[in-house]
């Protein structure tokens, strides 16, 4: 690391530190020539490989105004879609790679907006997984109606449980 001082191109850490919930670390430099100290911050970079083939930097901004599009109108407010898009950023960065496809960033979005906002879901995957036909939506709907009576169902059996071990 070259200092910012006299640009001598040799520096030793004195100190390292995680921040941003581990994201970023912060290091304390000493340079070997002029001793003065400064600091650097490093970020792990991950890139979002588009279907074109294009690679571009991850962006949380990007997961808000499209999560925000397809919410348009729905009663979902800001913090949620803030949420919902930290949330992404982290199922992205979990799976460890330096690059990730679009598709799975797609993917990653569907499940959580999903739980948000059913209509918001049903526009977003409309879009994502180009719909072509009326078919299209009804299956999906299906699903969803599927899934909602495997939740109530799935509450339903918890609460029996629940009372037959409270007698």
């Amino acid at each position: 690391m070259r200092c910012p001082y006299c640009r001598h191109p040799d520096s030793r850490v004195v100190d390292s530190r995680e921040a941003d919930d581990g994201q970023l670390i912060r290091r304390r430099r000493s340079c070997t020539e002029c001793s003065k100290r400064f600091t650097t911050v490093e970020e792990a970079v991950l890139a979002v490989v588009k279907r074109s083939g294009v690679t571009e930097p991850f962006s949380r901004t990007k997961i808000v105004t499209g999560v925000r599009k397809a919410c348009q109108g729905r009663p979902v407010d800001e913090d949620s879609i803030a949420l919902l898009a930290q949330k992404v950023e982290e199922t992205v960065r979990a799976k460890g790679a330096a690059e990730i496809p679009s598709h799975d960033v797609g993917l990653a979005i569907l499940g959580p907006l999903r739980d948000l906002d059913e209509v918001a879901y049903l526009r977003f995957a409309s879009v994502y997984r180009s719909f072509e036909s009326l078919s299209d939506f009804e299956r999906e709907i299906e699903t969803l109606r599927a899934a909602a009576v495997a939740r109530l169902e799935g509450t339903a059996i918890a609460a029996v449980n629940a009372e037959t071990r409270t007698k």
